[in-house]
């Protein structure tokens, strides 16, 4: 049967092919929607969850996989870094059921905080990746991994990037693969408990498996020879490969589906029958560097290809030609849409607080991070998950203490990013005597990649009941002092700037904690402001909250600001900042 899918609908559909009856993940784009599609399709066969992060997913993953399970495991690029610890390890005990790591890159840095490579991972971690380049390979590469993996007892690298996660393009769908139900979990000692003596003796097996899946790398089908004019024969792989063949159909090609380990004698049999020699790929010189190893001579590749972005094929065409591309100029007039906070939402009034106060604002991974930008400019670092806290906690061990409020840090994380990384950090500042205001916007959901549930939203990824997380006692039970733990209507700005003078002015840990619901998420629309233009000043301040739904406006000479009542969910925030009493319901 053919079917139009994107790239993480063809792995989801992949591994429920392939047998495999457990998935776990963290969402992050452009990740996201391989855990949601294996829930909502096949969620009767793979029993699926969200975990609190990125290393629980690979650890719950990897127990299913010891258990004897087929197992896929999704995170985006950086995730990968969260998860490294057991991935490194894996690859040393090996697997009982295939076990599937998909890490989708996000080159370009479409909704990301960095644009690492990860097929550095491969063979930083000495495991085998595939790369597929369109969605039918999504599909294809999947089983093949699980087939790899279960041969060669060890975990695979699925790496894709945001374009194959993406885009869509037709497959060809088959049957679930039959397994043989799961019995006792076996018991291997020497396998599975990496005691430094078991350790050594499984790193000599890890050296001669990557031999043999360099064997394999010769001959399986994922590699293949595409022959056409030998003046320039093409190394390229993933969505790399599309852009280079639409660029120069022409050409020769050598595709690597399967892009660690590399099969040497194939790169040299072609490298031998073409006059020149182009690797085509996005960031590192991933591929480029390995081939240089086997003596092959690379007569274009960084030094023609940028190490930064995306590539797409009328830019590879340009490189490669060295004649400048024809592009149509951009419509004139567009209107530029910056990044900013949906109408409502329950962040904008805190921030809007935080930067009257002047406040240092250690910031973290999520919608939140957008109160970066102007008109709101209130916060001031953003590193990774869970850092906000972490920071802060270091920032207030070597400060010097000041009466003063622009001296004071407050720590901003949101409730899916707290239960991923945060709790931790807490924990450091309480044990060791920091002093910050940490700061939980607790809006019920994962917002900023689509809404997915988090161990505070009480259900599960099937929309099931589940155990809510109580934050209010869980930061009690870490050692916040009770007085210190404050909850406040996010849209309530007297309160909000009460409270947090309250707790800045105390020598120990605080936790301010707001509870309003995302309202993209939750439908949350009550009775739009308007403004009264006969009182209106245009002193700009409504506009200084930066909401899409006000901006200014000039009738008869006199300037106003106007409310769009279409946007505007009537949260109250700029009629609260507005100091002559304009904007009413």
């Amino acid at each position: 049967m053919k079917e139009v899918l994107s790239g993480n609908e063809a792995i989801a559909r992949g591994a429920w092919e392939a047998g495999a009856t457990f998935a776990s993940a963290y969402p992050g784009t452009p990740s996201t929607e391989i855990l949601e599609v294996t829930a909502a399709k096949y969620g009767k066969d793979i029993c699926a969850q969200w975990s609190s992060n990125e290393k629980t997913a690979l650890e719950c993953g990897f127990g299913a996989s010891v258990a004897g399970a087929r197992t896929l495991v999704c995170m985006k690029h950086v995730g990968v870094n969260v998860a490294a610890d057991p991935l490194f390890t894996a690859v040393y005990t090996g697997v009982k059921g295939g076990l599937v790591l998909v890490s989708a890159d996000d080159p370009n840095l479409h909704s990301s905080q960095n644009e690492q490579d990860n097929r550095n991972y491969a063979k930083f971690a000495k495991m085998p990746m595939l790369e597929p380049s369109d969605s039918q390979e999504a599909l294809e590469f999947t089983k093949a991994a699980f087939d790899i993996s279960e041969a060669f007892d060890t975990p695979v690298l699925l790496r894709t990037t945001t374009r194959i996660s993406h885009s869509k393009s037709v497959a060809t769908t088959g049957e679930r693969e039959t397994l043989p139900p799961l019995g006792e979990i076996g018991r291997d000692t020497k396998k599975y408990v990496m005691l430094p003596g078991h350790a050594k003796m499984r790193h000599p097996l890890v050296e001669e498996r990557l031999k043999k899946l360099a064997e394999l790398a010769e001959t399986t089908p994922l590699n293949k020879i595409e022959w056409g004019d030998k003046a320039v024969g093409i190394v390229s792989s993933g969505i790399s490969y599309q852009y280079a063949k639409e660029a120069m159909p022409e050409a020769s090609f050598l595709k690597l589906g399967m892009t660690y380990p590399l099969p040497p004698n194939m790169v040299k049999a072609f490298a031998s029958k073409v006059k020149k020699l182009i690797v085509v790929e996005e960031l590192d010189p991933f591929l480029e560097e390995q081939i240089r190893l086997l003596g092959v001579e690379v007569s274009s590749g960084k030094n023609l290809f940028p190490l930064l972005g995306e590539l797409e094929p009328s830019r590879v065409k340009e490189l490669l030609s060295g004649q400048k591309a024809e592009k149509k100029a951009p419509a004139e007039g567009l209107p530029i849409r910056p990044p900013v906070l949906c109408p409502g939402c329950s962040h904008r009034g805190v921030f809007t607080i935080l930067k009257k106060l002047k406040v240092f604002v250690s910031g973290d991974i999520g919608c939140y991070t957008l109160a970066a930008l102007p008109p709101l400019e209130s916060m001031h670092t953003c590193l990774c998950m869970g850092a906000s806290i972490t920071m802060a906690h270091g920032m207030s061990m070597v400060l010097p203490d000041s009466e003063e409020l622009s001296g004071k840090i407050v720590a901003v994380i949101g409730d899916s990013t707290f239960f991923h990384s945060g709790i931790t950090g807490l924990i450091d500042m309480i044990w060791n005597k920091g002093n910050a205001v940490v700061l939980i916007q607790d809006n019920r959901i994962t917002a900023m990649t689509g809404g997915q549930e988090n161990p505070g939203s009480g259900h599960t990824i099937y929309g099931i009941e589940s155990p809510k997380i109580d934050m209010e006692k869980l930061v009690i039970a870490l050692g916040v002092n009770p007085a210190n733990v404050r909850v406040v209507n996010s849209y309530d700005l007297a309160q909000v700037e009460s409270v947090f003078r309250e707790e800045l002015a105390k020598p120990e840990p605080s936790v301010v904690i707001t509870k309003e619901p995302c309202v993209l998420q939750f439908r949350v629309k009550g009775q739009p402001m308007a403004v009264n233009s006969e009182k209106c000043t245009a002193c700009k301040r409504c506009i200084g909250v930066g909401c899409i739904a006000i901006s200014m406006t000039e009738k008869n000479g006199q300037k106003f600001a106007a409310i769009d009542p279409n946007f505007c969910t009537g949260c109250n925030v700029c009629a609260q900042v507005c100091k002559v009493g304009a904007i009413i319901r």
